[in-house]
C-alpha cells in the first residue's frame, strides 16, 4: 500500500511543468542545478552527465553532480519548476538567465534577468509568499 501511494505522489510530482528548451528539452538551459549550491556559481552541464527527471533533460558539469541529483532531485531542482521566481510572483511564467539566481533557505530561485531579480531582492519573502501561492494555479492551467 506504501508502494502505491509513493507511486502515486511521485506522478502528481512529475506533472508539474519544467522550464525547458524548447528544441532540446534542456531544463535551465542546460546548466548544472547542483553547481549553484556546491560552487555557488553557474555552470554549464555537459552532455556526458544528463539525467531525465519531471520531463526534462537535466545536465551536469560532472558525475558526481549528476549522481546528487539523481538521489535527491527535489533538492536541487529550482522553485517553479525553473521559471522566473518574479515572474510566478504576479502570476505567470517566463523564461530565465542562468546567472540570475539566489539560494534562499536551501532552495533555488532563478529569475528572468539581473535586472528583475535586483527588483525580487528588494523583498524575497513576499515574493516567494506570492509565488508559493500562484504556483498551484499555474500548474492547473498548464495540465
Amino acid at each position: 500500500m506504501l508502494s502505491l501511494f509513493v507511486m502515486l505522489a511521485a506522478a502528481v510530482f512529475a506533472e508539474e511543468p519544467v522550464n525547458k528548451t524548447l528544441l532540446t528539452g534542456k531544463a535551465v538551459k542546460g546548466y548544472d542545478v547542483v553547481a549553484y549550491f556546491t560552487q555557488g556559481k553557474p555552470v554549464e552541464g555537459s552532455s556526458d552527465h544528463e539525467v531525465e527527471w519531471n520531463g526534462a533533460t537535466w545536465r551536469f558539469a560532472s558525475a558526481e553532480h549528476k549522481n546528487l541529483f539523481a538521489k535527491e532531485p527535489r533538492k536541487y531542482a529550482p522553485q517553479y519548476g525553473g521559471f522566473c521566481a518574479f515572474g510566478v510572483s504576479r502570476g505567470y511564467t517566463v523564461g530565465i538567465e542562468p546567472d540570475a539566481w539566489k539560494i534562499v533557505d536551501g532552495k533555488l530561485y532563478l529569475n528572468y534577468n539581473r535586472d528583475v531579480q535586483v527588483e525580487w531582492m528588494k523583498d524575497i519573502p513576499g515574493y516567494i509568499a506570492k509565488a508559493n501561492a500562484n504556483w498551484p494555479k499555474i500548474v492547473a492551467e498548464k495540465k
